[in-house]
Protein backbone atom coordinates (compact mmCIF):
# COMPACT_ATOMS: atom_id res chain seq x y z
CA UNK A 1 0.00 0.00 0.00
CA UNK A 2 1.42 3.52 -0.78
CA UNK A 3 3.26 4.92 2.25
CA UNK A 4 6.78 6.74 2.47
CA UNK A 5 8.89 7.91 5.32
CA UNK A 6 10.42 11.31 5.81
CA UNK A 7 12.09 12.47 8.61
CA UNK A 8 11.07 9.91 11.13
CA UNK A 9 7.51 9.77 9.61
CA UNK A 10 5.77 7.06 8.05
CA UNK A 11 2.88 8.71 5.97
CA UNK A 12 0.18 6.82 4.37
CA UNK A 13 -1.94 7.68 1.61
CA UNK A 14 -4.57 6.67 -1.20
CA UNK A 15 -5.27 8.05 -4.64
CA UNK A 16 -8.90 8.18 -6.45
CA UNK A 17 -9.57 9.20 -9.96
CA UNK A 18 -7.38 11.25 -12.23
CA UNK A 19 -6.75 15.01 -13.04
CA UNK A 20 -5.80 17.86 -11.19
CA UNK A 21 -4.93 16.75 -7.93
CA UNK A 22 -6.94 17.64 -4.53
CA UNK A 23 -5.29 16.95 -1.19
CA UNK A 24 -7.66 16.18 1.55
CA UNK A 25 -7.70 16.19 4.96
CA UNK A 26 -10.30 14.11 6.55
CA UNK A 27 -12.67 15.10 10.13
CA UNK A 28 -12.38 13.55 13.18
CA UNK A 29 -9.82 15.80 15.15
CA UNK A 30 -6.32 14.16 15.94
CA UNK A 31 -7.79 11.03 14.61
CA UNK A 32 -8.12 11.68 11.06
CA UNK A 33 -8.01 9.04 8.84
CA UNK A 34 -8.72 8.46 5.85
CA UNK A 35 -11.89 6.07 6.72
CA UNK A 36 -13.91 8.76 7.99
CA UNK A 37 -14.45 10.27 4.93
CA UNK A 38 -16.71 7.05 4.30
CA UNK A 39 -18.54 7.73 7.62
CA UNK A 40 -22.31 9.98 8.13
CA UNK A 41 -19.89 12.64 9.79
CA UNK A 42 -18.15 13.36 6.14
CA UNK A 43 -21.40 14.45 4.16
CA UNK A 44 -19.08 15.28 1.51
CA UNK A 45 -16.69 12.37 0.88
CA UNK A 46 -14.20 13.91 -2.07
CA UNK A 47 -12.72 10.49 -2.64
CA UNK A 48 -16.17 9.56 -4.15
CA UNK A 49 -17.69 12.51 -5.15
CA UNK A 50 -14.82 14.05 -6.82
CA UNK A 51 -12.65 11.33 -8.33
CA UNK A 52 -14.26 11.65 -11.54
CA UNK A 53 -12.85 14.82 -12.87
CA UNK A 54 -9.96 15.22 -10.31
CA UNK A 55 -7.29 13.23 -8.79
CA UNK A 56 -8.06 13.03 -5.05
CA UNK A 57 -5.38 12.03 -2.37
CA UNK A 58 -6.09 10.98 0.88
CA UNK A 59 -4.17 10.66 3.74
CA UNK A 60 -4.02 9.03 7.12
CA UNK A 61 -2.70 12.00 9.66
CA UNK A 62 0.21 11.10 12.22
CA UNK A 63 -0.66 8.94 15.27
CA UNK A 64 -4.29 9.21 14.44
CA UNK A 65 -4.90 5.67 14.30
CA UNK A 66 -4.52 4.46 11.00
CA UNK A 67 -1.24 3.83 9.13
CA UNK A 68 0.67 6.85 9.45
CA UNK A 69 3.01 6.98 12.40
CA UNK A 70 5.88 9.46 13.77
CA UNK A 71 7.25 10.44 16.97
CA UNK A 72 5.16 12.85 19.40
CA UNK A 73 7.68 15.70 20.96
CA UNK A 74 6.67 18.72 23.17
CA UNK A 75 7.69 20.72 20.31
CA UNK A 76 5.00 18.94 18.10
CA UNK A 77 2.12 21.35 16.83
CA UNK A 78 0.61 22.40 13.15
CA UNK A 79 3.98 22.75 11.31
CA UNK A 80 4.23 19.34 11.90
CA UNK A 81 1.25 18.41 9.95
CA UNK A 82 1.91 20.87 7.48
CA UNK A 83 5.50 19.39 7.03
CA UNK A 84 3.66 16.01 6.40
CA UNK A 85 1.19 17.44 3.58
CA UNK A 86 4.37 19.26 1.95
CA UNK A 87 5.77 15.62 1.93
CA UNK A 88 3.14 14.22 0.26
CA UNK A 89 2.39 16.06 -2.46
CA UNK A 90 6.78 16.52 -2.96
CA UNK A 91 6.76 12.63 -3.13
CA UNK A 92 3.85 12.86 -5.68
CA UNK A 93 5.84 15.53 -7.33
CA UNK A 94 2.46 17.65 -7.03
CA UNK A 95 3.42 21.13 -7.97
CA UNK A 96 0.48 22.82 -6.62
CA UNK A 97 -3.53 21.15 -6.37
CA UNK A 98 -6.55 22.15 -4.40
CA UNK A 99 -7.13 21.38 -0.61
CA UNK A 100 -10.57 19.71 0.82
CA UNK A 101 -10.37 19.99 4.10
CA UNK A 102 -13.18 19.67 7.09
CA UNK A 103 -13.24 20.05 10.94
CA UNK A 104 -9.33 20.00 11.89
CA UNK A 105 -9.01 19.78 8.14
CA UNK A 106 -9.45 23.50 7.89
CA UNK A 107 -6.90 24.68 10.28
CA UNK A 108 -4.63 22.54 8.32
CA UNK A 109 -5.53 24.51 5.44
CA UNK A 110 -4.72 27.65 6.75
CA UNK A 111 -1.34 26.73 8.41
CA UNK A 112 -0.64 25.36 4.85
CA UNK A 113 -1.75 28.57 3.53
CA UNK A 114 0.42 30.44 5.84
CA UNK A 115 3.86 28.90 5.28
CA UNK A 116 3.12 27.15 1.62
CA UNK A 117 0.87 29.70 -0.33
CA UNK A 118 2.22 28.76 -3.61
CA UNK A 119 1.59 25.00 -3.23
CA UNK A 120 -2.17 25.74 -3.17
CA UNK A 121 -4.51 26.33 -5.89
CA UNK A 122 -8.03 26.72 -3.96
CA UNK A 123 -8.75 25.56 -0.64
CA UNK A 124 -12.41 24.43 0.58
CA UNK A 125 -12.99 24.27 4.31
CA UNK A 126 -15.65 22.34 5.32
CA UNK A 127 -17.32 23.31 8.87
CA UNK A 128 -13.99 24.58 10.18
CA UNK A 129 -12.72 24.23 14.23
CA UNK A 130 -11.92 27.48 16.01
CA UNK A 131 -12.15 28.66 19.40
CA UNK A 132 -15.55 30.94 20.75
CA UNK A 133 -14.70 31.94 24.25
CA UNK A 134 -12.01 31.62 26.49
CA UNK A 135 -8.78 28.99 26.25
CA UNK A 136 -10.57 26.36 28.72
CA UNK A 137 -7.96 25.44 31.46
CA UNK A 138 -7.63 21.41 30.56
CA UNK A 139 -8.00 19.24 27.54
CA UNK A 140 -10.86 18.54 26.23
CA UNK A 141 -12.32 15.03 26.23
CA UNK A 142 -11.57 14.94 22.34
CA UNK A 143 -7.87 15.33 23.09
CA UNK A 144 -7.85 13.13 26.17
CA UNK A 145 -9.28 10.21 24.13
CA UNK A 146 -6.92 10.22 21.91
CA UNK A 147 -4.12 10.38 23.75
CA UNK A 148 -5.39 7.35 25.86
CA UNK A 149 -5.59 5.97 22.22
CA UNK A 150 -1.93 5.99 21.34
CA UNK A 151 0.21 2.76 21.07
CA UNK A 152 3.82 2.15 21.78
CA UNK A 153 4.38 5.62 22.33
CA UNK A 154 6.34 5.67 25.18
CA UNK A 155 8.07 8.96 24.15
CA UNK A 156 4.71 10.44 24.43
CA UNK A 157 4.97 11.32 28.26
CA UNK A 158 2.10 13.43 30.14
CA UNK A 159 4.20 16.73 30.01
CA UNK A 160 5.16 15.92 26.25
CA UNK A 161 1.13 15.76 26.29
CA UNK A 162 0.46 18.74 27.59
CA UNK A 163 3.20 20.67 25.65
CA UNK A 164 1.64 19.28 22.13
CA UNK A 165 -2.16 20.34 23.24
CA UNK A 166 -1.31 23.45 24.18
CA UNK A 167 0.58 24.14 20.99
CA UNK A 168 -2.40 22.74 19.02
CA UNK A 169 -4.91 24.55 21.04
CA UNK A 170 -3.92 27.59 23.13
CA UNK A 171 -3.19 30.16 20.32
CA UNK A 172 -4.99 31.70 17.49
CA UNK A 173 -9.22 31.77 16.67
CA UNK A 174 -8.75 29.32 14.02
CA UNK A 175 -5.99 27.32 16.56
CA UNK A 176 -3.42 27.76 14.10
CA UNK A 177 -3.91 31.76 12.86
CA UNK A 178 -5.02 34.61 13.57
CA UNK A 179 -7.37 36.88 12.23
CA UNK A 180 -4.70 38.94 11.21
CA UNK A 181 -3.40 36.64 9.02
CA UNK A 182 -6.30 35.32 7.58
CA UNK A 183 -7.37 39.12 6.32
CA UNK A 184 -4.11 38.51 3.83
CA UNK A 185 -5.07 34.91 2.26
CA UNK A 186 -4.77 35.66 -1.49
CA UNK A 187 -5.81 31.92 -2.85
CA UNK A 188 -9.43 31.66 -3.68
CA UNK A 189 -11.26 29.76 -0.73
CA UNK A 190 -14.71 28.52 0.27
CA UNK A 191 -16.36 28.15 3.54
CA UNK A 192 -18.96 25.33 4.16
CA UNK A 193 -20.46 26.30 7.71
CA UNK A 194 -20.21 24.65 10.82
CA UNK A 195 -23.21 24.33 13.14
CA UNK A 196 -22.26 22.62 16.66
CA UNK A 197 -19.85 23.59 19.38
CA UNK A 198 -16.90 21.57 17.56
CA UNK A 199 -16.91 23.84 14.62
CA UNK A 200 -18.83 27.12 15.66
CA UNK A 201 -21.31 29.13 13.39
CA UNK A 202 -19.52 31.68 13.89
CA UNK A 203 -15.85 31.15 13.21
CA UNK A 204 -17.08 29.89 9.62
CA UNK A 205 -19.07 33.21 9.35
CA UNK A 206 -16.35 34.93 10.27
CA UNK A 207 -13.94 33.43 8.48
CA UNK A 208 -15.88 33.79 5.13
CA UNK A 209 -15.97 37.77 5.68
CA UNK A 210 -12.13 37.80 6.89
CA UNK A 211 -11.21 35.95 3.96
CA UNK A 212 -10.60 38.03 0.70
CA UNK A 213 -11.40 35.92 -2.06
CA UNK A 214 -14.65 33.55 -0.35
CA UNK A 215 -17.38 32.23 -1.17
CA UNK A 216 -19.98 31.03 1.65
CA UNK A 217 -22.35 28.18 1.74
CA UNK A 218 -24.04 28.45 5.15
CA UNK A 219 -26.16 24.83 4.51
CA UNK A 220 -24.72 22.16 3.28
CA UNK A 221 -24.84 18.82 5.86
CA UNK A 222 -28.69 17.31 5.25
CA UNK A 223 -30.78 17.11 2.15
CA UNK A 224 -32.42 19.34 0.42
CA UNK A 225 -29.49 21.34 1.08
CA UNK A 226 -26.31 18.63 0.43
CA UNK A 227 -26.77 18.13 -3.23
CA UNK A 228 -26.58 21.85 -4.60
CA UNK A 229 -23.96 22.39 -1.67
CA UNK A 230 -21.91 19.62 -3.83
CA UNK A 231 -23.17 21.14 -7.15
CA UNK A 232 -21.53 24.54 -5.82
CA UNK A 233 -17.95 23.12 -4.83
CA UNK A 234 -17.71 20.93 -7.92
CA UNK A 235 -18.19 24.60 -9.75
CA UNK A 236 -15.78 26.10 -7.16
CA UNK A 237 -13.21 23.59 -7.91
CA UNK A 238 -13.77 23.72 -11.68
CA UNK A 239 -13.60 27.10 -11.67
CA UNK A 240 -10.05 27.46 -10.06
CA UNK A 241 -8.66 24.65 -11.99
CA UNK A 242 -5.98 25.76 -14.37
CA UNK A 243 -6.63 25.06 -17.85
CA UNK A 244 -4.47 21.82 -19.19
Amino acid sequence: MPSFEHHGAQIYYEEFGQGFPILTFAPAGLASVIDVWSQPSAPINPTTEFAGEFRVIAMDQRNAGGQSRAPITAQDGWDSYTADHIAVLDHLRIDKCHLYGQCIGGSFIINMLKHHPERVQSAVLAQPIGRVGPIPTAPTARFVAWAESLKDHPEATKEVLAAFNQNLYAPGFVYCAERDFVKTVKTPCMVLAGNDEAHPWPISEELSKLLPNCEFIPEWKTEPALTPAKARVKEFLAKHTPAR
